[in-house]
């Protein structure tokens, strides 16, 4: 996945954190004893992924020890131009790593079944998964349930037909012919319902601004008996990235900029994170001068920066002209873009708040 936030240096380096992440999970699934890992879909942005990442991503894949299965999802559909159908994915897939083609029952363990509904197309015209529980065997052998899309419990003023309807997947949780759920779509951490038993993973990586609690694989245990049923599921971090929103900041003066300033110096990580500013208030040219100089630092410390300043004006004061000790040519032409300034000239503003920055770092000298 790309982001356009990001420098291509910080790109290179994300990308490295999202095979990192795979190697995590591996261990994850060492170190706790899961029989299998289970990827639900959107395992890549696209099908026209270049050769070299999909090169890296099953060369990753191949150090998990147990058993991968990977459901094609919106993103990686399993169409003729499926990337799962490549010679390039066939010829390097370790034998461990199985893809979710059809709805037929996988034996994973001893008594357990995985049934996956995996997407054909972009844009089917209804949830694979009504197919796949329609399918369903009757109750007996633990099973799970493998799909992918949003959930019409999570967003029901949304018309969409590839909503995963939640009534038939609680029915037949109800009825004993499924136990457990695992989705895949949603990039954050999320427990869907009541029962306990639908959850989305989330993204390994963040990938973006608002998702609420990405860069987690979940742990998930099942017990499956005639007198005993549960289901535990523990988030495990594995990713190492944020996309960070402080939320709106309201700028009046320099004080406010050296507030900001002393915020995002307490940041960690910066390397590791995108940054949204949100920029409110009015600031006369020296102030803006000042937070431009921020800004670029900013820029040179973090991943990515993402400034929305609509909503910030900068206004020309009188007394950041005389400050400048202009004379002749310069004070008129000053005077002409403070005057297209205060009209609304946002190419004017810029330049005027240029003039105050530079003629601060020349008398600084």
């Amino acid at each position: 996945m790309t982001r356009s936030v990001l420098s291509d240096e910080a790109q290179a380096r994300f990308a490295d954190a999202r095979f990192g992440a795979i190697r995590k999970m591996g261990e994850i699934a060492r170190a706790t004893r899961c029989d299998f890992v289970l990827v639900c879909g959107d395992v890549f942005e696209s099908n026209q992924v270049d050769r070299r990442t999909l090169a890296r991503a099953l060369e990753a894949l191949g150090e998990i020890t147990v058993p991968v299965y990977l459901l094609p999802g919106n993103h990686d559909p399993l169409d003729a131009a499926s990337l799962f159908r490549s010679k390039a994915f066939t010829d390097g897939a370790p034998e461990h790593v199985v893809v979710l083609a059809d709805a037929t029952p996988h034996e994973v363990a001893t008594g357990v079944e995985l049934v996956a509904a995996p997407w054909h197309s972009r844009r089917p015209e209804a949830n694979p998964a009504l197919d796949a529980i329609a399918a369903l065997g009757a109750p007996g052998p633990l099973r799970i349930l493998a799909a992918h899309g949003g959930a019409d419990l999570l967003t029901p003023d949304r018309k969409d037909a590839t909503l995963l309807p939640m009534a038939p997947i609680e029915a037949a949780l109800a009825s004993g012919q499924l136990h457990y759920v695992a989705l895949g779509d949603r990039h954050s951490l999320t427990d869907v319902g009541s029962s306990g038993r639908v959850f989305y993973a989330g993204a390994p990586e963040a990938t973006d601004f608002e998702e609420v609690a990405p860069g987690f694989a979940l742990v998930v245990e099942l017990e499956h008996g005639s007198d005993r049923e549960a289901v535990r599921a523990e988030p495990h971090r594995v990713g190492s990235w944020r996309f960070a929103k402080p939320g709106p900041c309201v700028l009046d003066d320099e004080r406010d900029v050296e507030a900001l300033g002393e915020r995002l110096a307490e940041m960690g990580a910066k390397e590791r994170t995108a940054l949204r500013l949100e920029l409110a208030g009015r600031l006369d040219l020296r102030a803006a001068a000042r937070l431009e100089a921020l800004l670029d630092r900013t820029r040179d410390l973090f991943a990515g920066v993402d400034v929305r300043d609509a909503d910030l004006q900068v206004a020309a004061e009188e007394a950041d002209l005389a400050d400048l000790e202009l004379a002749g040519f310069a004070a008129r032409a000053a005077a002409q873009l403070r005057d297209d300034a205060s009209a609304g000239d946002d190419a004017a503003r810029d330049a005027l708040a240029l003039l105050v920055r530079l003629a601060g770092e020349e008398g600084a000298r």
